[in-house]
């Protein structure tokens, strides 16, 4: 907004009003697509090649074997998850143009139904006709005003960022490759894999415990219940694979 627009919408709000919009701050978290994006690459990150080694591990097999396997499945999941999210930001983004180019042909084609379809949707919030009708009107003097109107209460979408997609497969990607490799840490140093999973498991619970809390937090659930239940799911995804392996290779 340029300050020649800025300086006519506080003319047109009241002083008083414009007051405490001025001293009132909402502070409200609104990175909600980047951390959904990471806590889908840690989480897998850290379960999936955490499972696969200690599956390896109760297969009897070296570290370097460890490693190497965990490494190639770090990278294949890193470009297998980027490229997921790449895909749905840009469905997403897809799906949000052909609903606008949809909703602009409707409204100039039948602006009556359209417009019905707002007094409609207000009437949703208790808005009565002699109350709506100046919403409408005043709509359908701004074409533009109108199709967003449409968009976020008829349809629910909002417009999606067009960097979207390209975010959200590197945040995706490097969140994965961040938490695959805490697991497949101990097998660096530790030659013998019986004792390097015993280091993995130690280490990769207690960061899928902080990585919980940090997801609770986030997303505001309860931290702790998010990372007993995070480390749960882990520890067991990693017990059933290390004897899953011991049965199949004992």
């Amino acid at each position: 907004m340029s300050r020649e627009e800025d300086k006519i919408t506080r003319i047109s709000i009241d002083p008083k009003k414009q007051s405490l919009l001025d001293n009132h701050i909402e502070k409200h978290f609104t990175a909600g697509e980047i951390v959904r994006d990471i806590i889908i690459g840690v989480s897998d990150g850290l379960t999936v090649p955490f499972a696969l080694a200690a599956g390896l591990s109760g297969a009897n097999v070296s570290s370097s074997i460890i490693l190497t396997a965990g490494l190639a499945e770090v990278a294949a999941g890193a470009i297998s998850m980027g490229l997921g999210g790449y895909l749905a930001a840009k469905s997403e983004a897809d799906h949000y143009a052909r609903e606008v180019k949809r909703e602009a042909e409707e409204i100039i084609t039948m602006p009556e139904t359209e417009a019905a379809e707002v007094a409609e949707l207000l009437a949703d919030y208790g808005l009565g006709p002699h109350e709506s009708s100046p919403v409408v009107n005043a709509l359908r003097k701004n074409p533009q005003a109108w199709l967003d109107f449409m968009m976020r209460f008829e349809l629910g979408l909002e417009k999606p960022d067009p960097k979207r997609a390209i975010q959200s497969a590197y945040t995706i990607a490097t969140a994965y490759i961040l938490g695959g490799s805490i697991p497949l840490f101990p097998y660096m140093f530790i030659p013998q894999a019986m004792d390097a999973v015993v280091a993995s498991v130690v280490i990769t619970l207690v960061a899928l415990f902080i990585f919980g809390y940090g997801k609770g937090h986030f997303t505001g659930s309860r931290p702790f219940k998010s990372a007993f239940e995070t480390a749960f799911i882990g520890a067991v995804a990693s017990a059933a694979a290390f004897c899953l392996a011991k049965v199949v290779h004992p």
